[in-house]
């Protein structure tokens, strides 16, 4: 047990940079406290003793934040970092090395005694906020973007975000343009669709206009098309419409609003 326990403090120490000091880390990390807790609260489970395990369990979530079910089963060096709002469900399984932040949820998609909770893989970092659903297998290496909810298997060596989770990143090939391996950095194929929708529609307006002067109805169309002004992407050359509307959009567009 203290082998273990000095194995998990200097994961932590190594991992956080805001940890002082062996002590800190032991007597104000609740992620490290409900690692303690489950540590007993598994090993009852596993004897098959009844209510005991649940019970501890419920103390740990009450005292830390987090909830993990006697019945997870957690590798070494897994690191819940501030861990407010994480929930493990029964049937998960998780490797050594996983980084998990506050808000996570492994859960289960089904009411069977079947397994039903996510398998991870080792060196795992799950963003704030992730949900990972069902009995899915996360391969080793992966990152979980932030608020993502992964639905699918992800193979090893993967980046995904979004709702749905998509891969963006595949053994250091971009699926997306962008590209960071920084948690809060990952790419956004919501703000490039979007973006692509707008040039669409900025295409199908000039060719509207272009159709209009053939007719000789241009000053309808335009009368139209002015009283709702496209936006303009902040990469073009053109002057911008009112700034209030345009800033919003334009944040949104690159992924501030996402």
């Amino acid at each position: 047990m203290l082998l273990w326990l000095n194995d998990e403090i200097k994961n932590i120490r190594k991992k956080d940079p805001a940890s002082k000091s062996w002590l800190e880390v032991l007597l104000c990390y609740p992620g490290l406290h409900a690692m303690i807790f489950h540590k007993f609260a598994h090993g009852l489970y596993r004897l098959k003793i009844p209510i005991i395990p649940r019970l501890i369990s419920h103390i740990s979530r009450w005292i830390t934040g987090i909830e993990i079910h006697p019945g997870a089963e957690i590798g070494k060096r897994v690191f819940i970092d501030h861990g407010k709002g994480v929930v493990i469900g029964e049937t998960s399984q998780i490797g050594n090395d996983v980084i998990i932040y506050q808000g996570v949820t492994l859960g289960g998609t089904s009411t069977k005694k079947v397994k039903r909770h996510p398998t991870l893989g080792n060196n795992i970092v799950l963003g704030c906020g992730a949900k990972v659903l069902g009995n899915i297998k996360i391969g080793d290496n992966c990152q979980i973007g932030a608020n993502s909810v992964v639905l699918k298997d992800v193979p090893a060596n993967s980046t995904v975000v979004g709702i749905p989770a998509r891969i963006v990143l595949y053994e250091g090939r971009k699926i997306s343009e962008r590209d960071s391996l920084n948690h809060n950095l990952l790419p956004d194929p919501e703000a490039d669709a979007i973006n692509c929708l707008m040039t669409k529609i900025k295409e199908l307006e000039s060719a509207i206009r272009i159709l209009s002067k053939e007719t000789d109805s241009s000053k309808e169309v335009e009368k139209i098309l002015d009283q709702q002004p496209m936006p303009k992407l902040s990469e073009e050359n053109h002057s911008a419409p009112k700034k209030d509307t345009i800033q919003n959009i334009d944040e949104f567009i690159h992924g501030m609003g996402i």
